[in-house]
């Protein structure tokens, strides 16, 4: 089988890692510019590395480079091999007496933006040694290929192999700026929505969350039929958008709250209130630094109230 004799070749973990980037990149030119090396070493070490094996790793096409069969194989062992390895460097980092070195939390924009924001500055000052990086990203990352170390999401996770904790629940409510309600009026109940502009988000784009656009289905409305729809593919977006007179949005409350200028509408009408997790690889359970952000943010929750 090819993966015994790869394992029982001499490798150059050099190569192995130049091997890596030319099947993600594609291309030898776009895996030269992530790594900082000309187009002509790129291919000379996989050249290299395929005349070491015995085997082609690449079909060479004018649109780019396609993995052959033998290249796959290769492919998936060295990703679980470096991904180990990266994991490993981890914890030999969690190890120490002192937390340190990168944490990436990945986050959904407008949450990362109105609520963890604020609760960042204390955890710095606590942790000085742990680099964060924060992503602001709606779709879904991997934490299972190591695309992010942690995340905050707003659904509970189907991986049975992931940790995951309960923050807080959030709930959601109609709201439009005074300016528009002046202009439009006021509805009277949920089917009045019809006549009026709602602020939704677009069907076809990755959302932070299940059911933005619930007030559409809750007036019997299409998001992408309603004559007066404004769609947005940013949470964040919406809320501006509402808070300028564009029309009625439905937000989560906190964030209604902290927006001067949006007053809210039809307290019944009532979306399913959503729970956001703090959620991370079973890999990951003894962190230091992912435990330390998790107690961080549920400490910060109850010292305001939950």
């Amino acid at each position: 089988m090819q993966v015994c004799t790869v394992y029982h070749m001499h490798m150059d973990w050099d190569k192995l890692r130049i091997f890596q980037a030319v099947a993600a990149a594609g291309s030898f030119t776009h895996a030269g510019d992530k790594l900082g090396l000309s187009q002509s070493a790129i291919s000379r070490q996989i050249s290299a590395l395929e005349d070491s094996l015995g085997v082609s790793l690449f079909h060479r096409h004018a649109r780019g480079l396609i993995l052959t069969e033998q290249g796959e194989i290769l492919n998936k062992t060295t990703h679980d091999v470096f991904t180990k390895l990266s994991l490993v460097e981890s914890q030999l980092l969690d190890s120490k007496q002192k937390a340190s070195g990168p944490l990436l939390i990945t986050i959904a924009e407008f949450l990362g933006t109105t609520w963890l924001a604020p609760l960042l500055p204390r955890f710095t000052a606590a942790h000085p040694d742990i680099q964060l990086t924060i992503l602001h990203d709606d779709k879904l990352l991997n934490l299972g290929m190591r695309e992010a170390d942690a995340a905050i999401r707003l659904y509970r996770p189907e991986q049975p192999d992931l940790v995951q904790k309960p923050l807080f629940t959030m709930q959601f409510h109609l709201c439009a700026a005074e300016s528009y309600l002046v202009r439009s009026g006021r509805p009277e109940d949920m089917k009045d929505l019809k006549n009026h502009t709602l602020i939704g988000y677009p069907v076809s784009s990755a959302s932070p969350y299940a059911t933005p656009n619930w007030h559409f289905a809750a007036a019997g409305l299409d998001p992408e039929t309603h004559p007066r729809r404004l769609l947005i593919n940013s949470v964040l977006g919406i809320s501006e958008a509402a808070k300028n007179g564009l029309g009625i949005a439905a937000l989560p409350d906190y964030l209604i709250k902290r927006t001067p200028g949006l007053i809210p509408l039809l307290p019944e009408a009532l979306a399913q209130p959503l729970t956001a997790y703090f959620v991370y690889p079973h890999e990951h359970r003894h962190s230091k630094r992912v435990g330390l952000f998790r107690d961080h943010l549920i400490n910060a929750l109850q010292d305001n109230g939950g």
